[in-house]
């Protein structure tokens, strides 16, 4: 938190750029209140980059529309039920919202829309005090009033009306608490975190998809386990991620104190160390935070619950990463994940397993190919989720899997530089096929093309001539086992 007035001086900067002072000045001539509200506020007070400018109005949406026409063309309605207008200004994009005062229905996920006169009450309910703050234009003038900036100082969430009337109004808002809890270090109050666990319930009421966008926005965070811990402490997770709160007691294969929650969610934490440590120096621009692999390292032993067996005094989890696999597809569907992301958390959580006994016995060059093979695109952050996933105490196990990775990461490395071993494919493809075998279109040539394809995974690159032989002793074997 920077001092009052270093974040004066910050808010100053932003109001005298050139977008927001051309919209103040537009507004105030209108004779229009006019503000920057809530999350720019916060992170100019924080000392954070201000990425989004959100502004806030006692126009109504008409009058916005009218001010805003004046300075450009380029005007959409992003919500105009809901208020919000947005435009290109001197090149920025800006979000400006008419004064609300909107309630929601105990059975509604959407808000009954009223509009506001006061900047006062357009603060109040909203959803947390760090974010009721506005700054007035072009005067200058911070409005807190509900000690918003006190809060700040202190890194504490607290809702600006009673945390009762603000959950009742948008349960949205407990999973926001959550996120913000991750992304800026901050502790929920007590009376706060109360209210998630009494209204966790009418979570349900909110759509999957801005469930999702919310666990999204957690998930990206530079350390979302705080929030994540929220989340299931509350009862909140257990309304969207039951499968992540059946983890609590499910005891590891080696009885050690942690369960396999806990182990989970340092297989997050490491993953996302890891992902951070394998970037390219080199690259001006760092990468993106990696939603898919975020998933996958949270779900990865999801498939535990279902497949805990205690056999010979020990607990056995046989499997586990097949049934995972398919949890975590049918989690990741209700929530309206996207095909892509779903298929590739899937994908991981499937072979999570599959390097686990390299050490013990080296792998064939045939296997290493089908292990580069199956990961697809998937391979560098199946790299990283492997990795991640040891979370053992005893050091020289744990130094033993590290020199095994090393390892298997090398050999895909000299094998992919001999055969461009990302793009295995058999030396004849689909037209090759049929022409040799003289056959249509149809099943058969998709099975030859498997079997020239396990040909390859097994024995590397034997050239077309080679292959051609192989195929035509393959096709004589199966018309002759048809004849048969």
């Amino acid at each position: 938190m920077l001092s009052l007035a270093e974040s004066m001086t910050a808010l100053r900067h932003i109001a005298e750029s050139q977008p927001v002072a051309t919209l103040s000045l537009a507004f105030a001539d209108a004779g229009h209140e006019f503000a920057l509200v809530g999350g720019p506020v916060r992170d100019a007070m924080l000392g954070r980059a201000v990425t989004d400018l959100d502004f806030t109005t006692s126009a109504r949406p008409d009058e916005t529309r009218a001010v805003l026409e004046s300075l450009t063309k380029n005007i959409w309605d992003v919500g105009r039920d809901f208020g919000t207008i947005a435009a290109q200004i001197n090149g920025e994009q800006v979000e400006i919202t008419t004064y609300r005062a909107d309630t929601y229905r105990d059975d509604s996920r959407k808000p009954e829309v009223s509009f506001g006169d006061t900047i006062d009450g357009d603060l109040v309910r909203r959803d947390f005090t760090m974010n009721a703050l506005a700054l007035m234009l072009p005067e200058l003038r911070l409005v807190d009033v509900a000690g918003g900036v006190e809060d700040l100082i202190a890194g504490r969430i607290v809702t600006p009306a009673s945390p009762e009337a603000s959950f009742t109004d948008d349960p949205l808002r407990m999973l926001r608490a959550a996120r913000f809890a991750s992304q800026l270090g901050f502790e929920v109050a007590p009376e706060t975190e109360a209210a998630m666990v009494r209204f966790s319930e009418r979570l349900d009421i909110i759509s999957a998809e801005r469930i999702r966008d919310e666990l999204t926005k957690l998930l990206l965070t530079a350390d979302p386990l705080p929030g994540i811990r929220l989340l299931v402490d509350t009862g909140l997770a257990a309304r969207f991620l039951p499968e992540l709160v059946e983890l609590v007691a499910t005891q590891d294969d080696h009885g050690r104190h942690k369960d396999v929650y806990e182990h989970s969610l340092t297989v997050l934490r490491q993953a996302i160390e890891l992902e951070a440590a394998r970037r390219d120096p080199e690259v001006e621009e760092p990468a993106a935070p990696d939603l898919v692999l975020r998933l996958a390292a949270l779900l990865h032993d999801i498939g535990k619950p279902a497949t805990r067996r205690f056999e010979g005094g020990g607990v056995t989890f046989h499997h586990h990463d097949i049934v995972g696999a398919k949890l975590a597809k049918k989690r990741l569907r209700e929530l309206r994940f996207d095909n892509s992301t779903i298929k590739r958390v899937a994908r991981l959580v499937e072979l999570h397993l599959r390097f686990f006994g390299y050490s013990d016995q080296q792998w064939t060059d045939s296997a290493v190919r089908r292990y580069v093979r199956d990961a697809g695109g998937e391979l560098e952050q199946l790299h990283i989720l492997t990795r991640a996933d040891v979370t053992t105490r005893n050091r020289r196990k744990a130094e033993r899997l590290e020199h095994a990775y090393d390892d298997i990461e090398r050999r895909i490395t000299e094998l992919a530089e001999q055969e461009e071993l990302a793009a295995v494919r058999p030396e004849l493809d689909g037209a090759a096929i049929m022409r040799l075998l003289e056959i249509p279109p149809g099943p058969l040539v998709g099975r030859a093309y498997a079997y020239l394809l396990e040909v390859r995974l097994d024995e590397g690159v034997i050239g077309e001539e080679a292959a051609t032989q192989r195929l035509l002793a393959w096709y004589r074997e199966q018309t002759a086992g048809s004849e048969g």
